[in-house]
């Protein structure tokens, strides 16, 4: 109603000065007869508010979708409310049809050309890790410093290409995983045996404190990526040498904690609150080049999926404490 108001006021501001400016010219040209002027305008206003209620019955349902959010189905000629069938009304709706179907289109050949594309760096990235793989098994013979310096670049390009693997599969996430009853203390350990090289390149001890029989509901495969990131970045930022990244799993109530902390440089305070953002590097990623932004934020989006919470925190020169919190654990 307050919509077809508003496009009716121009008429009936019109009207209105149309009805004293006759008024003032029959007076003027001395007519003085009130009771007459007084029908004329009764019967004029009845003309017009039976003309405002025909135009508002006919485009009642028009003016209805006019002030409410268009739903596809309204766009396509699919929504079971009475529709109007004025010209104005009718051109509109098939204007409003004619754009869906463009943006359907549209949409869909964005879509299959975004799809694409990921299933050929899904490929690519597959392709890739056969002949890193494959370079690991050749200097495995050989104990050549400068092979061990090369192994070294090969981990960093394994993570790599999981990063991009685990990116390009986040959007799909609800057709690549399987939820089960893991025991935190052997995948904990399975993780840091997968990363010993990284450890003993950076002469940093791995300590693994989990309480026995510990377990928790989640997917091996993606809980694994969030560790791999989040002990990545500790060893990362652990600049001392004999320095130690702690493994607590404890439970709390009906929960299981997986602590990580570390004894790196520390985040700043101003830094924590976007330590989840994509591409967010701040100071610490200033000074240590290889950093991306993307591995917390994969780590957030990932345990967001999977039903876990995720607690930081960290202090300048002490070190950070990632907390990753399982509900309903069985222990």
């Amino acid at each position: 109603m307050r919509l077809f108001l508003q496009e009716q006021r121009p008429l009936i501001v019109v009207y209105i000065a149309q009805l004293l400016l006759v008024s003032l010219i029959y007076r003027l040209d001395g007519y003085r007869n009130g009771k007459v002027v007084l029908y004329a305008y009764m019967i004029s206003l009845i003309l017009l508010l039976g003309y405002l209620a025909f135009r508002y019955i006919a485009n009642r349902s028009f003016y209805r979708r006019l002030a409410q959010p268009i739903a596809s189905e309204a766009v396509t000629g699919e929504s079971s409310a009475e529709s109007s069938h004025t010209p104005l009304a009718e051109a509109l709706h098939q204007l409003l049809r004619s754009q869906f179907r463009q943006y359907s289109t549209e949409l869909h050949n964005y879509k299959h050309k975004i799809e694409g594309h990921l299933h050929f760096i899904n490929q690519w990235a597959h392709q890739m890790k056969t002949p890193i793989s494959v370079i690991h098994l050749i200097l495995q013979d050989d104990d050549d410093p400068r092979f061990a310096a090369i192994g070294d670049e090969l981990d960093r390009l394994k993570k790599g290409l999981d990063l991009v693997l685990y990116t390009a599969r986040l959007d799909t996430f609800e057709h690549d995983f399987y939820v089960e009853q893991l025991p935190l203390e052997q995948v904990v350990r399975g993780v840091t045996s997968e990363q010993k090289r990284l450890f003993i390149r950076r002469r940093i001890y791995p300590a693994v404190r989990i309480e026995s029989g510990l377990t928790a509901a989640s997917d091996e495969k993606w809980l694994s990526f969030v560790l791999t990131q989040i002990l990545t970045n500790a060893v990362r930022y652990t600049l001392k040498e004999q320095g130690t990244v702690h493994l607590t799993g404890y439970a709390r109530g009906e929960q299981a904690v997986l602590e990580i902390r570390d004894e790196g440089i520390g985040i700043p305070a101003s830094d924590l609150p976007r330590v989840f953002d994509p591409y967010f590097t701040g100071e610490n990623g200033r000074r240590f080049q290889e950093s991306t932004g993307m591995g917390l934020y994969l780590v957030k989006q990932i345990l967001d999926k999977l039903g876990h919470a995720l607690e930081i925190e960290s202090k300048v020169g002490e070190g950070t404490t990632v907390r990753i919190i399982f509900e309903r654990s069985v222990c």
